[in-house]
């Protein structure tokens, strides 16, 4: 299995459902980290987890639970940051709401 992680900060934008002609869906959204020096960071839901986002609007704060997800596609490799968890949180980081599932197996394609 592989490792999972986490990130706090503030949601920066929630971007609309893809859908590839395969079927597969996939939603992006971007959260503001919170750190010394505050990078905004590109997270996936893909296929159910997509309904993850549907509770939050820019500027929640939010903690994210994800994986990791490497992939090679015509010549090119990428790296995906799959969210599997959200939990919305106050200020101080102390949860408020949770939205999650289970994890997404991590042999499992990620088509582009």
């Amino acid at each position: 299995m592989a490792s999972a992680y986490e990130m706090s900060g503030s949601i920066k934008v929630i971007f609309d459902v893809q859908t590839f002609a395969s079927g597969f869906t996939k939603r992006e959204f971007v959260l503001t980290m919170e750190d010394d020096y505050p990078q905004d960071i590109k997270f996936a839901c893909i296929k159910e987890k997509c309904g993850l986002l549907d509770q939050f609007a820019p500027g929640d704060r939010a903690k994210v639970s994800f994986r990791i997800r490497g992939n090679f596609y015509k010549e090119r490799y990428f790296v995906d940051l799959q969210a599997f968890k959200v939990e919305k949180t106050d200020s101080d980081g102390t949860t408020v709401d949770v939205a999650e599932g289970e994890p997404i197996p991590s042999d499992e394609p990620m088509p582009f």
